[in-house]
């Protein structure tokens, strides 16, 4: 028994040393252990002010039709929390489980990405970058790598950089999760290389929209926050503030994920898409820059050798009863659907999303739509 304990002890001594003298990402992803959608509450953050707000108006039909009971379990198999239904601007359907509410903040993980296009396309439109083709050594020369002379913003936007980036998501020690649990985004960034010709391979890599988060505040010389808060989510007429996660007290936005805001908040994002950039009128992103969101990559190809046809400016593209259908997609099933043929937006949020994929799209994707096009079909 004496010789159990001991060796009890050693082997609790090593857990502890090793523990201690970790990197400090690694011992703050052994705290938490799971990503989860309420992280805003262990980070620091930026917060992302609102204006004078644009009411949703409320549907005449509102809630009228209910989801059949069959939909309903599926929906909530995955731990959902928020299923709204935008139609013709008014609110159509919404229902939000356990706690949350339609002004709870919740992590839409790398729905955020889209979100970071549309700030590059804001940028562009001011010529704050010059175009989508612009080389990113013009904003960064200590760029590393064979081609980093090569690599552009069209590049990075189109997920063909040919960064040497890690994109796991179950391993400790990947690039991903020195990012989320980190605090030196910008080392981390700067110390990659560019070593594949961009512009050829579609590789899906969140080091690539850190990188677009560096030339966006190098560019405008704001914070990504401010950017965002002046140029996208004022105007659009956000009701709340979100929160942006960052990887140290006045530090960097972890850009490839990690807005954090409401259903109703982000369906104005979809919103602005639906509307070619348009909100009340006033252009806020130019319309041929939204034109490219729907646009798919059939120019480049991905792991498999096959043409990327679900996939365009840090938008995914879903074909969906032959439309072709834009969303954001976040790791835990964070969903913003642009939806032209029914003049609709779709936002789901929750704690799941299915793990099977169909045509490079998690399967619960065609659940939400099935279960929207129902209701939006309805009078």
């Amino acid at each position: 028994m004496k010789k159990l304990l001991s060796v009890i002890t050693i082997i609790l001594l090593i857990l502890l040393l090793t523990f201690l003298f970790s990197p400090s990402y690694l011992r703050m992803a052994i705290i938490h252990q799971y990503v989860g959608i309420d992280d805003h509450k262990i980070f620091l953050t930026r917060t992302v002010k609102s204006g004078e707000s644009i009411p949703w108006k409320i549907s005449e039909n509102y809630n009228k039709t209910a989801i059949s009971s069959n939909d309903k379990k599926k929906i909530e198999a995955y731990q959902s929390i928020a299923f709204l239904i935008i139609q013709n601007d008014s609110i159509k359907y919404e229902e939000y489980w356990d706690t949350y509410n339609d002004s709870s903040l919740t992590n839409a993980f790398s729905a955020t990405k889209s979100i970071i296009s549309l700030l590059v396309g804001i940028a562009i439109d001011e010529g704050k970058i010059k175009s989508i083709d612009q080389k990113i050594g013009d904003f960064f020369p200590e760029i590393k790598g064979k081609y980093s002379g090569e690599v552009s913003v069209r590049n990075l936007l189109t997920m063909s950089s040919g960064l040497n980036w890690d994109e796991s998501y179950g391993s400790p020690f990947s690039k991903t999760t020195q990012a989320y649990y980190g605090s030196n985004l910008e080392k981390l960034i700067f110390d990659l290389e560019i070593f594949e010709k961009p512009g050829q391979k579609f590789k899906y890599l969140s080091g690539t929209t850190q990188l677009l988060a560096f030339v966006i505040q190098k560019a405008t010389g704001k914070t990504v926050s401010e950017y965002a808060s002046e140029k996208l989510w004022k105007p659009i007429g956000a009701q709340h503030d979100a929160l942006w996660y960052l990887d140290k007290a006045n530090g960097m936005e972890k850009a490839y994920c990690c807005f954090t805001s409401n259903a109703r908040d982000f369906a104005r994002i979809g919103k602005l898409v639906l509307d070619s950039g348009r909100i009340n009128g006033n252009q806020i992103i130019s319309e041929s820059y939204i034109s490219l969101l729907s646009q798919a990559d059939t120019f480049l190809i991905d792991e498999k050798n096959q043409k990327v046809d679900y996939y365009s400016m840090q938008w995914w593209i879903v074909d969906y009863n032959g439309m072709k259908i834009p969303y954001a997609r976040g790791i835990l099933g964070q969903y913003i659907f642009v939806i032209p043929q029914m003049n609709a937006v779709v936002v789901r949020l929750g704690h799941k999303r299915d793990e099977n994929y169909k045509n490079h799209h998690p399967l619960d994707v065609y659940l939400y739509l099935d279960t929207a096009f129902k209701i939006l079909k309805k009078q």
